[in-house]
């Protein structure tokens, strides 16, 4: 019998996560199974992802109508609905996370997405967050906005584990990548010890191609030598990103700065793949996973792709494959008058946006609720 092609990640040094929490799921049994089975490591949940659970099924009814009996209000009720799914796969991923002495099996919640521009409010929820779940194995998500930066090094200085996401972009990567430096540098200058300290850096990348492929399309229409520049770089963007950013990832972590935390115990801010879903049906449902395979780096995939890599995906070690070749995919984007720059930070703008109104979707459907109790 052929082995799971899930079960072979780990072999080549790479994780693979749960895009994906819902109280049936936690409940029947999936997500355990899923550990079991499939190897998954760790969990990621976002705002659109609660709407979807809470706000599209009868799973949460009950709950919500002890809470509304209670007198809570709209937002006291999706945080403790939110707060206790996470707390649940987080016990399920508790003994993995033992085993591995902190090296795998986190699950992640993100403040609002209403504080993507607030630097001072994400702090303060981040801390009510990580007190209220309060589990080790534990990522706080924070935004990679430009007011996220602060907010994530201060965390990191507190000894909070945070998992940064909407990072689009390599330049704001280096910016991540330095403020998780900057926060370890503060926890070892008080003399408190670094090796439980955990982040990771999410980086998207289908939307990356959802929004790029269009304008090279109709470049390729004016033809010409223009037209000639963009040839072959349909759905390679996203991937050339992601491998350019491992190359960045090895550089400021093989570096002497981080030389000198990692002898007190600091470990990698491990790069994961995010945004992992084929959007595009002309590329391969697995486009995402298969391509960007390689050590000390995270898949967290949606069920659907879970699916589709474990029924033919095709497990190799690919992520440094080709990497001069990948540069020269995004410098060929400004020779054809694409500000690679301009299109992550719209990207960014338009996934605070898509997270923002997730939240607002289910606050209305919860004030529905409330309205009929």
């Amino acid at each position: 019998m052929n082995k799971n092609p899930l079960l072979v990640l780990e072999s080549f040094g790479q994780s693979i996560w749960l895009d994906f929490l819902g109280r049936e799921a936690l409940d029947n049994g999936e997500i355990q199974r899923l550990i079991e089975q499939d190897g998954v490591s760790g969990l990621t949940s976002n705002p659109s992802i609660f709407e979807k659970a809470i706000a599209d099924s009868d799973d949460y009814e009950e709950a919500i109508h002890a809470y509304l009996q209670q007198g809570k209000s709209v937002d006291e009720i999706y945080e403790a609905l939110t707060v206790e799914d996470i707390q649940r796969a987080a016990d399920l991923f508790r003994p993995l996370y033992d085993r591995l002495e902190g090296r795998d099996g986190y699950v992640s919640l993100e403040v609002s997405p209403k504080l993507a521009r607030d630097t001072e409010g994400t702090v303060a929820e981040a801390h009510r967050l990580w007190s209220a779940v309060d589990r080790p194995n534990l990522f706080i998500k924070v935004p990679a906005t430009r007011e996220g930066l602060p907010a994530i090094q201060q965390l990191i200085g507190e000894g909070i584990n945070v998992n940064i996401t909407l990072l689009f972009g390599l330049p704001r990567y280096r910016e991540v990548a330095d403020a998780y430096l900057a926060g370890l540098e503060t926890l070892a200058a008080r003399g408190e010890p670094l090796d439980r300290i955990a982040s990771v850096a999410s980086f998207f990348l289908s939307r990356i191609d959802l929004l790029v492929d269009p304008m090279l399309e109709r470049i390729r229409l004016q033809g010409g030598e223009v037209g000639e520049r963009v040839a072959g770089l349909h759905g390679e963007v996203a991937i050339a990103s992601a491998k350019v950013a491992y190359q960045i990832y090895q550089e400021i972590f093989g570096s002497e700065r981080f030389e000198k935390l990692s002898k007190r115990g600091a470990r990698p801010q491990r790069l994961l793949w995010a945004s992992t879903s084929t959007k595009n049906p002309d590329y391969s449902d697995v486009k995402y996973v298969e391509t960007l395979i390689g050590p000390e780096t995270i898949n967290t995939v949606p069920l659907e792709t879970l699916d589709a890599f474990r029924d033919h995906g095709k497990p190799a070690s690919r992520l440094e494959d080709d990497a001069q070749a990948a540069y020269q995919v995004l410098e060929r984007l400004p020779q054809a008058g694409i500000d690679l720059d301009a299109v992550t930070q719209q990207l960014e703008d338009e996934g605070v946006k898509k997270f923002s109104d997730a939240f607002d979707k289910l606050t209305h459907a919860l004030e529905a609720e409330k309205a009929r109790a």
